[in-house]
């Protein structure tokens, strides 16, 4: 980088709403009046539902008024085009919590991953109904809390891990193979801010054990979805997926196995386009930006 040139300070506006004319030049002007540089946008439209969406990282650096004003100026446009907007300054990292139970390979996944610098968060606790996992979270200096979860305790525990998320003022929640169903409460909580891994490809497999299921009806290929946790277990928006090849040779442990593989990298893709703010939510769906 030339030493002379300042770093851009990047925002990410995301808008979406009925689809119209004027909508990407509308923003345009208003981030250039303000004197935004526009960095990258990307835009989609679903024909059917008659909507649009837009994405644009801008350069507020060089901006001549402020946030409060510009802000003002995009709710001001939203509203003559009937249009929500998400807008973040990207001045600081996300604060990430992942909860865990006895399965280790997404943890190290996301974890390794951090370490490596392709996820741009800060990863501040990890909580766990078993003691099992303390090990990993030691290895990597990050707080570790065990709230055991009984069916008689479930809503008391789950009360308190909330309370030590909004008190740290976590922005997202992972679930990483963590194997209690979460309430209502914890869902509306964090609404579109609780990711989960699920190990079949939805709407295929809802629920437990689902390898063993595959297996039982003979597919030939199995997957990995990752979406956002609502009050309809596996029923939430679909962030990612993917999936892989199987056979009659297949055991049940191969597909497990295979699965795995899956199941890391699916979550990982996941994270990475939540904190980097590139999906809009809308009708139980989701529109993810390319990275």
């Amino acid at each position: 980088d030339d030493e002379g040139e300042p770093k851009p300070k990047l925002g990410v506006l995301r808008v979406h709403g009925p689809d119209s004319q004027g909508i990407v030049a509308a923003f345009s002007q208003l981030l250039y009046g303000h004197g935004c540089g526009i960095f990258e946008s990307e835009e989609a439209t679903d024909r059917a539902a008659s909507l649009f969406f837009q994405r644009i990282r801008f350069d507020y650096g060089t901006m001549h008024t402020d946030r409060i004003t510009l802000e003002k100026g995009i709710g001001e446009v939203c509203e003559r085009f009937k249009m929500s907007y998400d807008l973040t300054w990207g001045n600081r990292p996300k604060n990430v919590a992942i909860l865990v139970s006895k399965y280790d390979h997404c943890l190290w996944e996301l974890l390794l991953r951090h370490r490596a610098g392709e996820l741009d968060c800060k990863i501040a606790l990890i909580i766990s109904n078993h003691p099992d996992l303390k090990t990993v979270a030691d290895a990597f200096d990050i707080p570790f809390h065990v709230y055991k979860i009984t069916k008689a305790t479930k809503v008391e525990q789950e009360g308190l891990e909330l309370e030590l998320m909004q008190n740290m003022e976590i922005d997202l929640v992972i679930l990483a193979r963590y194997m209690q169903i979460i309430t209502d409460r914890f869902c509306t909580t964090f609404q579109h801010k609780v990711i989960n891994i699920h190990h079949s490809f939805l709407p295929a497999f809802v629920g437990g054990k689902p390898y063993h299921r595959a297996h039982e009806r003979g597919v030939k290929l199995i997957g990995a979805t990752a979406h956002y946790a609502t009050a309809d277990l596996d029923e939430g928006p679909i962030i990612e997926q993917d999936i892989t090849r199987i056979s009659h040779r297949d055991e049940v442990n191969d597909l497990i196995r295979k699965g795995r593989t899956l199941e890391k990298n699916v979550l990982v893709h996941a994270v990475k386009a939540h904190i980097e703010d590139r999906i809009i939510v809308y009708n139980n769906k989701c529109v993810v930006f390319g990275d």
